[in-house]
C-alpha cells in the first residue's frame, strides 16, 4: 500500500461568484476531516459576506492581492505574505482591486460549509 497520494485532479468547487476554487485535499476532495488544501483566483472585486468559521484558516498569497476585515481592522495581503485567522473570529474575505487574486487556503479542520457560519 502506498503511503503517499498524489492528487492530479482536485475537486472544483461549484460557483456563482466567478471565484475559482480547486480543493486538492479536505471532505469534497479526498474525505479528509483534519485539514483542507484548496488552490483559489477571486477575480477583481469579488468579496463574499463576514463569517465566523468552526476553523483555523491559512492563506498564503501567491499573485494579487487580499483584502481582510478582522474585528473591524483591515489587513491587505501581497504575494509572498501569508496569514493565520483562528477559528471562531469573524473575518470577512475580498478582493477589492483591479488584478485577479491567486492564493492557497489551508483549514484545520478541514473547511465544511455547515461550519463557515456566513451571514446573510
Amino acid at each position: 500500500m502506498k503511503k503517499y497520494f498524489v492528487q492530479t485532479t482536485p475537486f472544483v468547487v461549484p460557483t456563482t461568484d466567478g471565484k475559482l476554487i480547486e480543493e486538492h485535499h479536505g471532505m469534497a476532495s479526498t474525505n479528509n476531516a483534519e485539514i483542507s488544501i484548496a488552490h483559489m483566483i477571486a477575480p477583481p472585486e469579488w468579496s463574499e459576506p463576514f463569517q465566523t468559521p468552526e476553523f483555523d484558516e491559512y492563506t498564503y498569497i501567491i499573485k494579487g492581492k487580499k483584502q481582510f476585515i478582522i474585528d473591524d481592522e483591515i489587513i491587505v495581503l501581497e504575494a509572498g505574505q501569508s496569514i493565520q485567522i483562528e477559528k471562531n473570529t469573524r473575518v470577512q474575505y475580498s478582493n477589492p482591486f483591479d488584478e485577479p487574486c491567486e492564493y492557497i487556503a489551508i483549514c484545520k479542520p478541514a473547511f465544511d460549509f455547515t461550519k463557515v457560519h456566513r451571514e446573510e
